[in-house]
């Protein structure tokens, strides 16, 4: 990693072009420009993972921390390839009057003719798309699972801004349950009049997940809470009897319906870099999600404080 202080957007472009032009071919392959906005107390652990991702998705990483906004504006830069890394990678720490216009230090550090995601890995606008920075990008990645307070208001300011490209990793947490949920169905198809998800107090991706559900099956919810981790158990009543997943290591899953056995499934609770690498995937809207947030902003699924069972 090269040290650059009082730098400018210009010279941390000309380091890239030299960084690559001493290793040749394997930055060539990167498909995307990763924008990653992290305080400084959370920026080794939030680089990290978009490294990780990046093993998927080879990208240009760039980290802005934004720093105090008074006095003389400064941009200081880490620039370097390797290490681990697929592509290239700077964090950039900006302080002064260049923080109100972080955009103009990005914008000439983004691959040409590529999309671009941005990722706010703790606390992020309330407005993605809106944000001089989230405005640059196809991809605009939140986590309401991970705000410093507040996480059910976060989450419903994020569905209430919700617009094409925005996700939210607390949705993304909910992509296995989804997929076990609907495979069940296909195996025991009938009519759910009734579901009950039951999930920690606070858990952002059971409220998705339950809103998900209610839209999907148009029978009532009701979201219970567990000692956790995570989500715990889904059961949908049927005419025929209940189906359940039901999981409380955070690691296995057990899978019931009438006149069949009990099923063992994987269901571990996956990282951040896997999370964030399945988003990656697609650059699409994602029209569910977009589904699932309306519906929680219409009616939030009703609320026992029973323990799970």
């Amino acid at each position: 990693m090269i040290e650059l202080v009082d730098t400018n957007a210009s010279a941390i472009a000309a380091e890239f072009v030299r960084n690559r032009t001493q290793s040749g071919s394997p930055v060539m392959g990167m498909v995307l420009t990763m924008i990653v906005v992290v305080p400084e107390e959370h920026a080794v652990r939030a680089m990290k993972a978009a490294q990780e991702a990046s093993h998927e998705h080879p990208a240009r990483v760039l980290g802005v921390i934004l720093g105090d906004g008074r006095g003389a504006a400064q941009v200081d830069a880490q620039v370097g390839i390797g290490s681990g890394w697929s592509g290239e990678t700077a964090l950039i720490r900006l302080k002064g009057e260049v923080v109100k216009h972080a955009e103009s230090v990005v914008l000439p550090l983004l691959l040409p003719d590529s999309p671009v995601a941005i990722w706010w890995p703790i606390d992020p606008p309330a407005d993605p798309a809106a944000d001089p920075l989230g405005s640059l990008a196809q991809r605009r990645i939140t986590d309401s699972a991970l705000v410093t307070h507040g996480h059910t208001t976060a989450l419903m300011r994020q569905c209430a801004a919700y617009t094409k490209g925005n996700t939210d990793l607390a949705w993304t947490r909910t992509t296995l349950w989804r997929a076990l949920l609907a495979a069940a169905l296909d195996q025991h198809p009938t009519k759910v009049s009734q579901v009950v998800v039951e999930a920690e107090k606070v858990s952002p991706s059971a409220d998705l997940l339950s809103a998900w559900l209610g839209h999907r099956l148009r029978a009532d919810v009701e979201r219970r809470t567990s000692d956790g981790p995570g989500i715990t158990e889904v059961v949908l009543t049927g005419k025929d009897g209940d189906i359940s997943i039901r999981r409380t290591d955070g690691k296995l899953a057990t899978v019931s319906s009438p006149g069949a056995p009990d099923r063992p499934m994987a269901l571990a609770r996956r990282a951040v870099p896997v999370l964030l690498a399945e988003e990656l995937r697609r650059l699409d809207e994602d029209d569910i999600y977009a589904e699932t947030a309306a519906q929680l902003l219409k009616a939030k699924p009703r609320k026992s404080g029973a323990k799970a069972r």
